[in-house]
């Protein structure tokens, strides 16, 4: 298919396309007429970055995601860094959920009192960091 459809099916514009592929995070085929062709796969590889750049997920953790799929690792490698990947990204999970709350309460105290006078409890703020 070409840039265009992969944008389409993705929901990646084709400028971010032509970005991902000039650093590697994805690749394409190219036409006798030089133009790019991409792969159901890739479509599927440009939807996971789209989901997590959603996500605020920098660049290099996409990547290192991206690499379990196509690392040449062994089943036993594959499976304990995605375990490892796992554990992080469900600690800041905690993490985004605590600070949430820190601000739920921040604007629940706000409502209630003056809304230049902030009031955050000490133990909201020290699971949010």
């Amino acid at each position: 298919m070409n840039i265009g459809e992969a944008a389409r099916r993705s929901g990646v514009n084709a400028k971010m396309i032509r970005h991902y592929e000039s650093i590697g995070l994805v690749q394409s085929g190219r036409h006798v007429n030089k133009y790019r062709v991409y792969t159901e796969h890739t479509v599927a590889k440009l939807r996971f970055i789209r989901h997590a750049r959603e996500l605020a997920m920098p660049l290099a953790e996409v990547r290192a995601l991206l690499s379990l799929w196509g690392c040449d690792a062994t089943p036993e490698e594959v499976r304990r860094r995605a375990a490892a990947e796992i554990k992080r990204l469900e600690g800041k999970a905690v993490s985004l959920q605590a600070m949430a709350t820190a601000l739920r309460n921040l604007f629940e105290t706000t409502a209630e009192e003056r809304p230049d006078a902030p009031h955050f409890e000490e133990a909201e703020l020290s699971a949010a960091i």
